[in-house]
């Protein structure tokens, strides 16, 4: 307890294992399967592509800047893109059930990332994420100094990075195109089979984390947290990001207070007051749709 819980087990407690509990309460009700349309192509037309390229270049922009910041990752720029493209929607209601803006929100930001992720690795020899700290090992290892100097004595190493990314995001094309028909079909599979294989992969995957029974028993707790969380109707997307970042903000928060002793030194910065004042203003505006869409349920 004392070293904290696992990201990977929190998150797939909060969204997979507590998303399992509430299915399982259908499973009674005479739903076995779900719906599922004739797929073509990737399964959305040429018009819908063109609608959801604001919102993926909004994604693909948080994205970069979240994989910019050391440490943070791309759990937390799905979950801010997400929200982001929430709060800027017509409908958000119909978020949270399979909306395809809220898929192209959270897949972009956490695709771009990456990107972002690589930036400060390659230039500074900072990783970026767990992904990016693994390469830097491997740099280590075959003797390479991630920083500007990688640029200079092994600009073919980066090249190579940067065409194994854009390899990899057309190979990903080409399987998406090729087996998205048989992808859909495992919607087919009956809830009562297709939950416990799930929960337990979930299992398997919490374990091989860290070879942790206890990981195991931390996505159960997490999973009834995120289950009643549910039945009160209240969002999980505050929790996940607090638990995400919330030691981060403390720790940082902390030396910034020791060095200057005081938290008024921080307005002496250009760069705090302008992330401050967008803070604030999504506070306000969010503020600001809620009493305006009170308002016109009253109305209503």
């Amino acid at each position: 307890m004392r070293g904290g819980f696992n990201t990977l087990t929190t998150l797939i407690g909060i969204f997979a294992v507590a998303d399992i509990l509430v299915s399982a309460e259908t499973i009674g009700q005479g739903i076995k399967t779900v719906p599922v349309k004739k797929v073509r192509g990737f399964g959305f037309s040429v018009a819908e592509f063109f609608k959801w390229i604001p919102g993926a270049i909004r994604a693909a922009l948080i994205g970069t800047g979240i994989g910019i910041l050391p440490g943070i990752g791309g759990s937390t720029s799905g979950m801010l893109s997400y929200v982001t493209a929430k709060n800027m929607s017509k409908h958000p209601e119909t978020f949270g059930q399979g909306e395809p803006e809220g898929i192209v929100a959270t897949e972009c930001a956490n695709n771009a990332t990456i990107g972002g992720a690589l930036i400060p690795l390659l230039v500074l020899g900072i990783p970026g994420d767990g992904v990016t700290a693994m390469m830097l090992g491997g740099f280590l290892i075959h003797g390479l100094s991630a920083g500007p100097l990688l640029f200079v004595k092994n600009a073919d190493v980066v090249y190579g990075i940067f065409a194994a990314c854009m390899v990899c995001a057309l190979i990903m094309l080409i399987v998406e195109w090729t087996c998205i028909k048989a992808f859909v079909q495992v919607l087919k599979v009956p809830k009562h089979v297709l939950l416990p294989l799930i929960l337990v992969l979930c299992a398997v995957g919490a374990y091989a984390t860290n070879n942790r029974i206890f990981d195991v028993q931390s996505i159960v707790v997490f999973g009834v947290i995120g289950y009643l969380y549910h039945k009160f109707k209240l969002p999980t997307t505050p929790f996940v990001l607090c638990f995400l970042i919330g030691r981060m903000t403390e720790e940082y928060l902390r030396r910034g207070l020791m060095r200057f002793k005081s938290f008024g030194a921080f307005f002496a910065r250009p760069i705090f007051c302008v992330f401050f004042a967008i803070a604030v203003g999504v506070i306000l505006w969010s503020l600001y749709k809620e009493i305006r869409a009170s308002r016109a349920e009253k109305k209503a």
